[in-house]
């Protein structure tokens, strides 16, 4: 069940088209999950180290790195030899160019950038890059991308052009300068010392659009967003904060203006650690405002109005003991059934079991309650999986997953299954429903 267990706001594991994107990452870039800027290179390292090359910016690759983030663009350059990379799928313009032509056309971009030349016009142009949408790649030292893409974007100055090699090509690069902090920024909450990083937090946030957003990834604006101005959604996240600071709830705001599909009709609360791979600024605020304490922030998707909430309470179903354990073991196979029921449609993107389209909460509860015991009594957990999860990646064949604490699942179920002794079952809720875990190895 990668695609509905993969963690959200995860970034989209991508260069191109051609690179394979991990279908639970791609899954998730969406508005409703506060995403990343389009597309990362993915974590892939060439079976051997590739040649000298006399195109590649080597005087860049002798400095020290530095830890990130850096905002990169970059226009993708294949060539003929490069195919296997891409899977019948390389661009045809790389298709019938030599690696010489590539690497002259590669400098002739990169002068063309030194030299005041608008690297979105040639991102348009010429990449072949399909996966990034011209927005930026976030590049950080504890992050996984295509390593020689990563050596080259940590090296370079703010504004500075670079070219690396990797095996999808050459990669004309350029180091975005950070952008000026809007006036409307809550710079004194942003100007506060970060938390330690074991620190997480919660938040509910309204975000707002406005018609000349560029969308990562061309992804179209709300209606609602395509019809305000700047202006407009200035005024409008001004009036939202004084009504948050007024005591005002959030839900019924969110419910009624906010475009992020993952939780403006559900209330819902994200959790906010140092390391969620989340855009920076939205972490950055969430991360320093105080329980009860809201703020304002700009991210390349427009303005989330954001409120620090507390932790919500556990679940009555889940195995409050279980979870209170220290962790057990750091790397674990689980299996687990998926329950969930009608309310949580949102969370599905549409694709939610029929069986929990027409499921109640108290209908959940009374089957997960059952299932268990029947677990407990020492039914085998395959044939139940086949017969009632809704999780179509495990159900059928009866899968199991490894468990670590880098693994990309959501919190909760890792959270759960890394506390789990041998073959011992427990249950807890996610935002998919409540999944009857039980570690098998």
């Amino acid at each position: 069940m990668k695609i509905r267990l993969a963690a959200l706001l995860l970034p989209a594991a991508c260069l191109a088209a051609a690179c394979n994107k991990a279908p639970d990452r791609e899954a998730n870039k969406t508005l409703g999950m506060v995403p990343v800027p389009a597309g990362q290179p993915p974590p892939a390292t060439p079976e051997r180290p590739l040649p000298p090359d006399d195109f590649v910016s080597k005087g860049v690759l002798e400095r020290p790195a530095g830890p990130g983030p850096a905002l990169i663009k970059h226009v993708l350059l294949s060539w003929k030899d490069l195919a296997p990379a891409y899977m019948n799928q390389q661009d045809p313009r790389g298709a019938a160019r030599t690696q010489k032509e590539a690497g002259r056309l590669a400098r002739e971009l990169a002068d063309k950038i030194r030299t005041g030349g608008s690297i979105d016009d040639l991102i348009k142009e010429y990449s072949e890059d399909r996966g990034g949408g011209g927005e930026p790649y976030e590049i950080r030292a504890d992050r996984d991308f295509v390593p020689e893409f990563k050596d080259m974007a940590l090296r370079l100055a703010p504004k500075e052009v670079g070219i690396a090699r990797t095996k999808y090509g050459y990669h004309v690069m350029f180091h975005v300068p950070p952008a000026p902090p809007d006036p409307l920024e809550s710079a004194d909450i942003l100007a506060r010392d970060a938390p330690p990083a074991s620190d997480g937090a919660w938040a509910r946030h309204i975000l707002i659009g406005w018609r000349d957003l560029q969308l990562p990834g061309h992804r179209p604006l709300k209606p609602a967003a395509q019809a305000r101005s700047k202006a407009d959604a200035d005024k409008l996240v001004t009036s939202l904060l004084e009504r948050l600071r007024g005591g005002e709830a959030i839900e019924p705001m969110m419910a009624e203006l906010s475009e992020d599909d993952g939780s403006a009709k559900t209330g819902r609360a994200y959790e906010i650690k140092a390391d969620a791979p989340m855009v920076e600024p939205f972490k950055n605020l969430a991360r320093r405002l105080k329980v009860g304490e809201a703020g304002l922030v700009r991210t390349q998707f427009g303005w989330h109005v954001i409120l620090r909430v507390p932790p919500p309470p556990p679940d009555p179903a889940e195995s409050a003991d279980i979870l209170a354990r220290e962790v057990v073991a750091t790397d674990v196979q689980v299996k687990h059934i998926l329950i969930s029921w009608k309310d949580l449609a949102a969370a599905f993107g549409g694709q939610q079991d029929p069986r929990a389209a027409a499921r109640t909460r108290p209908d959940a509860d009374k089957l997960v309650a059952t299932l268990v015991a029947r677990l407990k009594k020492g039914d085998k957990i395959e044939p139940l999986m086949k017969e009632f999860s809704e999780d179509p990646g495990s159900a059928a064949a009866g899968n199991s997953y490894p468990v670590n604490p880098s693994a990309g699942l959501v919190e909760p179920f890792k959270n759960l299954s890394l506390r789990l002794k041998l073959n011992e079952i427990g249950v807890v809720k996610t935002d998919f429903g409540l999944h009857i875990i039980q570690r098998v190895q």
